[in-house]
């Protein structure tokens, strides 16, 4: 793996965890008090917040999908992650788990190598 799509796939990890958590905060904070209360002033900044952190992971995902030349399964397969409450935490480990077996190859290319 090149250094383009390694940084590319390590971007995608960075947005995957607070976009994931950025949605259930917009249900749970800003839709869910502003019905049982009268706290309706957090509904705007985090919506702003989970739209701005949504288009940034779409955005990574499309370079990713570019650098890295996944199959279009699996790059939907993440796209649903983003659509789903704490998806993105799932991601995250798939996306860890995928980056350890890269460093464990290249290792390995580095140990025959030499």
């Amino acid at each position: 793996m090149d250094i383009k799509t390694a940084s590319a796939l390590h971007r995608l990890r960075l947005i995957s965890v607070p976009e994931a958590l950025s949605f259930p905060a917009l249900l749970i904070f800003g839709s869910l008090l502003s019905r049982v209360s009268d706290i309706d002033y957090l509904m705007m900044p985090l919506g702003i917040l989970h739209g701005i952190l949504f288009v940034i992971y779409a955005v990574f995902l499309l370079d990713v999908w570019n650098k890295a030349k996944w199959p279009l399964k699996k790059v939907a397969l993440f796209f649903l992650f983003a659509l789903l409450p704490f998806g993105g935490l799932y991601g995250d480990r798939l996306l860890k788990r995928d980056e350890a077996d890269s460093v464990v190859a290249a290792r390995a290319r580095e140990a025959a190598q030499a």
